[in-house]
């Protein structure tokens, strides 16, 4: 070839390769905004009579899968995980269960779909194929929300049983099943004719059975018949992506229902065993259960003498116990050996008597405490000496430690609201007679009543509760060594201020609850966070809220069934729903001096839509759409673009 021909090609090849990385640009051709396109499936899409346990989808274009073991559902649930691979223009899955005669299988792949370049979105994608005569094709849907602050669940499986007994969800894996999105929203597809009970359970195992008392689950005694009718939907066409160009209606199959809501819950955990037990700190031992129990461990102490070496504080369930060591011998000590004696669950669920060999080690060891403390005794001693040597005052002992109780005074206090203390250490005394508080009256200071008591079921908490009158300046005054621990340490003097604010600082809302039978209703309030303000129980239909502070709120209602003024969870093998709740959608805004009344029918608005926006925490899912350059480029242009008029 000569000189001249190759100079051509060469300036033919140049101007080839920058037409191509013109493309998309300002200057250069169209964008790629087509998404890719099904060309070939085998078995044939929607084909009946199929029997091996390769799928092979083919498109038009190299594409790629995105997070398949989340979003790619296939049903029937597969016991044995199938192999989904992306290679080039294909997807291939492979399917490792022995296929089920006459059932359709369907593999959603929801918007997993992209193409490999420009990523655009295929769209939600279903293949299906059965290994009978026909291909059923009904779709079930709803949501799934969390029973106690109607949170939508997300990445929940949610699966469908013919058999309609109590004990299939427990024995039987899910026939039909499908996953929920950020919103909590499923569609199970490929449903046949018949009654069906619904379930949904975060299968922590991954055999699509109830199996497990952690698992999160949602179950309904209501049964339903799948069913269709034809329809028609409004789909917007646009211009570009600002212009509308038009709205038209489209005939579709609707399929029902599509509105089941199922609240989902977690089973309170009855089983009880030993988790843990750790040394922290070198002062107290942690045992760490699973469930509680009203009866405490037994301790023996295997190289010291347990009896009365210690105080025992126990949580609120009972089900995390720290053992605060007494004895100051036993607290230096790097290894306490202990035989513990406890209530634990066998095999069988059956509570019986379990003991345990415990050595509690500090995470820090005695003599790395001591040089701790050399360390600290040694940068005192040269602060004080650095301060003498300047004529400053200086200490020649080292002070004791102090027991410094954190006090808790609520911001702009309102006349209802309590002080709360914390004790470090359990207490060995507490002098009521050195705390002291004052309300000042003009310019004049008085002595004021109240009561300190501890708190039940917390042994290091107190709250101080007095008639605080609005508008009044209080000071509150503990004299020097008020408490005392179980080490001897002792409280320094304590001073602190306390304004109570005005009734004309706060609003009332009233609010009269309707669309109910339910006598045991508890209304709470919250704030702009989602958060527990004030709750009051419904009386004579109405609850009452007093002294509310400037702001935005929202109210959840929750039916207190057994009385004990707290939202209750569910038992699938008690056959119990968790407690019912209810929010209202509308915003509350509160001013100072106002007095509000509200009305609220809790069953005027279906459960799924019920929780305000502005408070919900999980967010539904990005939507991948095209971006439709093409049309915004020859917009600018002043050009028509063919593609422009697509349904979007």
């Amino acid at each position: 070839m000569s000189t001249k021909h190759l100079n051509i090609l060469a300036f033919a090849l140049v101007a080839a390769i920058m037409s191509c990385a013109r493309m998309g640009q300002p200057d250069g051709g169209w964008y790629d905004d087509t998404p890719p396109r099904v060309i070939y499936t085998s078995p044939a899409d929607k084909s009946t009579g199929a029997r091996g346990n390769k799928v092979i989808i083919a498109f038009d274009e190299f594409i790629k899968l995105e997070d398949a073991y989340n979003k790619v559902i296939i049903s029937p649930p597969q016991i044995e995980p199938p192999d989904i691979k992306a290679a080039g223009k294909r997807i291939i899955v492979t399917l490792k269960d022995t296929l089920k005669d006459n059932t359709t299988y369907t593999i959603d792949f929801s918007d997993a779909i992209s193409d490999n370049n420009e990523g655009n979105p295929m769209g939600s994608y279903t293949y299906s194929f059965s290994t009978g005569e026909r291909i059923d094709t009904f779709e079930v849907a709803g949501n799934v929300l969390n029973a106690a602050d109607h949170e939508p669940v997300k990445g929940m499986l949610v699966g469908l049983y013919d058999d309609l007994s109590d004990t299939a969800f427990t024995t039987r894996p899910m026939i039909r099943v499908s996953r929920t999105d950020g919103s909590g929203r499923f569609v199970i597809k490929g449903v046949a004719p018949g009654t069906y009970r619904i379930y949904a359970l975060q299968d922590a195992d991954g055999d699509y059975v109830y199996s497990q008392k952690s698992e999160m689950l949602a179950f309904s005694h209501t049964t339903f018949e799948p069913s269709c009718k034809p329809d028609i939907r409004q789909d917007t066409v646009w211009r570009d992506s600002l212009r509308i160009d038009s709205i038209i209606r489209v005939p579709y199959t609707h399929y029902y229902p599509d509105n089941i809501t199922l609240m989902a819950f977690t089973a309170p955990q009855t089983d009880r065993y030993l988790l843990k037990t750790e040394r922290a700190d070198h002062r107290k031992i942690g045992m760490f259960f699973t469930a509680g129990s009203d009866t405490l461990p037994g301790v023996r102490g295997l190289n010291f003498d347990s009896s009365n070496a210690f105080v025992v504080e126990t949580s609120e369930k009972r089900d995390t116990l720290y053992y605060w060591l007494r004895d100051t011998a036993l607290i230096n000590r790097d290894t306490l050996e202990m035989e513990l004696t406890y209530m634990m669950t066998d095999s069988t669920g059956l509570l019986v008597n379990n003991v345990d060999t415990i050595r509690a080690i500090p995470k820090m060891s005695y003599e790395k405490r001591q040089k701790e403390y050399e360390r600290e005794f040694e940068k005192w001693q040269k602060e004080q000496e650095k301060a003498k040597k300047k004529g400053e005052p200086y200490d020649s002992v080292m002070p004791v430690p102090t027991l410094i109780p954190a006090i808790q005074i609520p911001p702009g206090m309102a006349p209802d609201k309590k002080i709360t203390f914390e004790m470090p250490v359990p207490l060995a005394r507490c002098d009521t007679a050195a705390v002291h508080l004052y309300s000042k009256i003009d310019t004049l200071w008085y002595r004021s009543r109240f009561e300190l008591r501890p708190v039940n079921g917390r042994l290091r908490s107190y709250e101080l509760i007095a008639e605080w009158r609005p508008g009044t300046e209080y000071s509150l005054e503990i004299d020097s060594a008020a408490f005392e621990d179980i080490y001897g340490t002792v409280s320094v003097p304590i001073k602190k201020g306390i304004r109570v604010l005005s009734n004309d600082d706060f609003g009332t809302l009233l609010v009269n609850v309707s669309g109910t039978s339910d006598t045991t209703l508890t209304v709470e309030l919250l704030n702009s966070s989602g958060n527990v303000v004030k709750q009051a129980r419904v009386i004579d239909g109405t609850a009452e809220f007093y002294y509310i502070a400037e702001g935005k709120y929202y109210l959840r209602a929750f039916a207190d069934d057994n009385g004990n003024g707290v939202w209750d969870t569910g038992d699938y093998h008690a056959d119990r729903q968790p407690e019912a709740v209810y929010y209202n959608p509308k915003e509350i805004e509160c001013k100072a001096k106002w007095d509000i009344t509200r009305d609220w029918n809790i069953g005027s608005v279906p459960l799924v839509s019920q929780k305000p926006r502005a408070i919900v925490k999980q967010k539904a899912d990005k939507e991948k759409k095209l971006r439709n350059r093409n049309a915004d480029r020859a917009a600018k242009l002043g050009r028509p673009y063919p593609g422009a008029n697509t349904a979007k």
